[in-house]
C-alpha cells in the first residue's frame, strides 16, 4: 500500500484557498491542532493568504491568550464564523461585536452532528435543539450582528411538530488533531482526552471533496496500531503532521496526565475541600437537590463546586458525572483541561454523547446563572460588547430531566461572609443578575413551560422555582433581608407563596451538613 504523504504544518497551510471553509479540532484547551493553525496564521501574516475563510467548529477552542481558534482573529482572513462558544478566543469575538467578520452562535452539539449529517449528504440537522432560544430564526436564528444576512438555520414543520433545521454545507479543509499515525496514514487519537468529532470531521470534509491534514505527536510502524484505537482511517487522509511538542500539549499548559485518558486510575482522596465561601454555599444548596443513582451533567465555574460538596458529604457515588466532550464517570477537570475527566469510565465521541443528552439522558443538569428574567429565561451567551457563546448549554439544559442554575445573585465584586450560620453581605455587586428581558434566550422558560421541565434557580442568599404561572421566590438565606436584599435588587417582582422558607442554616455552618443521613 502506499505510504501516507508526511510533510510539515507549512506545507499543509498552503492547501487552504481563498473562500474555502476550514474546520478545526479541539474542546477548549485539548486537541487544538496548533502546528496547522499556526502555520496558517503565519502564512496570512507573510502573505496575505488566505482570504475570506469560513472556520467551522463545534466547541470552544483556544486558552484566551491567541491560541486555538485565534489564529483565525485577523480581518480579511476569515470572512465568516459559525462556532458552538467563543468565549475562549476573545479577539475573533471582537471581530464579529465590531461587525468586522460575520458570525454565528449555534448549539455545540447540533453543531457535532450536523458534520456527520454533512458526511452523509442530508439536508442538515433537523431537531428540537434551540426551539425559542436566540437560535430559532423567529429570534436571531444564531445571528451575532448586524452584517450576518444568511439563514443557516430553519423552522420547519413535520407531523404538526417545530423544528429547526440546521443546513449542511460543504467544507473543503479539516486541520485535525491524533495521537499517532502509522506509515499508512491510519490515526489514533488514544493519547487525546477524548475523540469528539474528529471521525464525522474527517468523512464530511472527504465527502465534501476537501483534503484532511493530521496534526499527531508521532509516526509509527505499518500494522502496529490496534485497529480499534484508530479514529481517522488511512482513507481520509491526505497529509500528516509531526508536531513539535510544543504545538502537541495534552491540553494547553499541561503535559500528559494518563488518568485522563483511562490509561490509569489515580486515588481521589487527595481532592481538595473547599473553605466555606459564596460559591461553595451555592454548591452546597445544589448538592441537597441530588437524588441516588442519577445521570448529571456539571457546568464549569460554580457548579464544580456540587462535586467537591458531595464528596465531602459522603454521596459522591449518588450521581455519574458526564462531560460533553464524551467522558461518562470520573471526576471533570476544569481549566484548560475542561472536557476531560479523571479516572473515566467510557470515553464516547461527542456527537454520541449529545444524541444521548438531546434524548434526555442527563437526569439532573446544574450549570450556570449569568442573568435570568421575568419569564424564566436565562442568557449565558451575549451580554453586549461581551461574546461569550452558548456551547452545550442549549443542548444539555432544554433535554435534562431537571434543570438547576447556579450562580451568584448580584455580580462584580459582591463580598459575603458567613457567621453564625447566617449570610452577611458585606459589598453588595454592582450589576443585577435578575432583570426583566434578557438580550440573548440561551434558555428558553417557555419552552421549559411546555414540556413540563422543573427548573430551579439558586444563589447565594435566595432560590427560584420555574412553574406555570412565572418564576416563583421559595427560599431566602438566613440572615438576609427580603426587601432590600433581594426583592430590591430584582427588575421585577417574582412571585411569592407567601413568606418565602429560611434556608437550612446547616449550609451556612463550617461543617459538614450530613445530607447522607438524610
Amino acid at each position: 500500500m502506499k505510504k501516507v504523504t508526511v510533510m510539515s504544518a507549512d506545507e499543509a497551510a498552503k492547501f487552504v484557498q481563498d473562500g474555502q471553509t476550514v474546520v478545526t479540532s479541539g474542546f477548549v484547551g485539548s486537541g487544538c491542532p496548533e502546528s496547522l493553525t499556526k502555520a496558517l496564521e503565519n502564512r496570512f501574516i507573510n502573505t496575505g493568504a488566505p482570504k475570506d475563510l469560513t472556520l467551522f467548529y463545534a466547541a470552544a477552542q483556544g486558552n484566551r491568550d491567541g491560541s486555538g481558534a485565534e489564529h483565525f482573529a485577523h480581518v480579511g482572513m476569515t470572512k465568516r464564523v459559525i462556532a458552538g462558544h467563543w468565549n475562549m478566543a476573545p479577539r475573533l469575538g471582537k471581530l464579529v461585536i465590531d461587525n468586522q467578520i460575520e458570525g454565528y452562535n449555534l448549539p455545540q452539539g447540533t453543531l457535532s452532528q450536523l458534520l456527520r449529517d454533512i458526511a452523509a449528504h442530508k439536508v442538515g440537522t433537523i431537531t428540537h435543539v434551540g426551539l425559542n432560544t436566540f437560535v430559532d430564526p423567529r429570534n436571531q436564528g444564531g445571528k451575532l450582528n448586524e452584517i450576518t444576512k444568511e439563514d443557516i438555520v430553519e423552522l420547519i414543520n413535520i407531523n404538526g411538530q417545530e423544528r429547526l433545521l440546521y443546513k449542511s454545507m460543504p467544507i473543503d479543509i479539516a486541520f485535525i488533531r491524533g495521537s499517532y499515525a502509522d506509515e499508512l496514514g491510519n490515526v489514533t487519537v488514544h493519547r487525546e482526552v477524548a475523540p469528539t468529532e474528529v471521525t464525522s470531521m474527517a468523512q464530511a470534509v472527504k465527502n465534501s471533496g476537501g483534503k484532511v491534514f493530521v496534526q499527531v505527536e508521532r509516526m509509527v510502524k505499518a500494522g502496529s496500531l490496534d485497529p480499534r484505537l484508530v479514529k481517522i482511517p488511512r482513507i481520509y487522509v491526505d497529509g500528516i503532521i509531526i508536531a513539535k511538542p510544543d504545538d502537541h500539549e495534552q491540553c494547553f499548559g499541561h503535559s500528559f496526565d494518563p488518568s485522563l485518558t483511562g490509561e490509569v486510575q489515580v486515588p481521589l482522596d487527595t481532592i481538595s475541600i473547599p473553605p466555606l465561601s459564596t460559591k461553595k454555599i451555592i454548591g452546597r444548596r445544589a448538592a441537597m437537590e441530588l437524588k441516588e443513582d442519577v445521570v448529571v451533567n456539571l457546568g464549569i465555574g460554580i457548579p464544580e463546586y456540587i462535586s467537591m460538596v458531595a464528596n465531602e458529604e459522603g454521596i459522591g457515588d449518588y450521581m455519574t458525572l458526564t462531560v460533553e466532550a464524551g467522558p461518562i464517570g470520573g471526576v471533570p477537570a476544569g481549566g484548560s483541561q475542561f472536557g476531560a475527566s479523571i479516572n473515566p469510565e467510557c470515553i464516547l465521541e461527542q456527537h454520541m454523547q449529545f444524541d444521548f443528552y438531546d434524548g434526555g439522558g442527563v437526569d439532573q443538569a446544574f450549570l450556570g446563572l449569568a442573568e435570568a428574567d421575568s419569564h424564566g429565561n436565562i442568557n449565558v451567551s451575549k451580554f453586549g460588547p461581551r461574546l461569550a457563546g452558548c456551547g452545550g448549554f442549549i443542548n444539555i439544559t432544554q433535554n435534562a430531566k431537571s434543570v438547576h442554575f447556579c450562580g451568584t445573585f448580584t455580580a462584580g465584586g459582591l463580598e459575603t461572609t458567613i457567621k453564625d450560620g447566617k449570610l452577611i453581605i458585606e459589598k453588595e455587586g454592582k450589576y443585577k443578575k435578575f432583570i426583566k428581558d434578557v438580550e440573548h434566550i440561551t434558555f428558553s422558560g417557555d419552552y421549559a413551560r411546555k414540556v413540563n421541565q422543573p427548573v430551579m434557580y439558586i444563589t447565594e442568599r435566595a432560590a427560584f422555582e420555574l412553574r406555570q404561572d412565572g418564576l416563583y421566590l421559595t427560599e431566602i438565606a438566613p440572615g438576609i433581608d427580603l426587601k432590600t436584599q433581594v426583592l430590591d435588587l430584582m427588575d421585577f417582582m417574582p412571585k411569592m407563596d407567601g413568606q418565602p422558607k429560611i434556608m437550612a442554616e446547616a449550609i451556612f455552618r463550617d461543617e459538614v451538613m450530613g445530607i447522607a443521613n438524610k
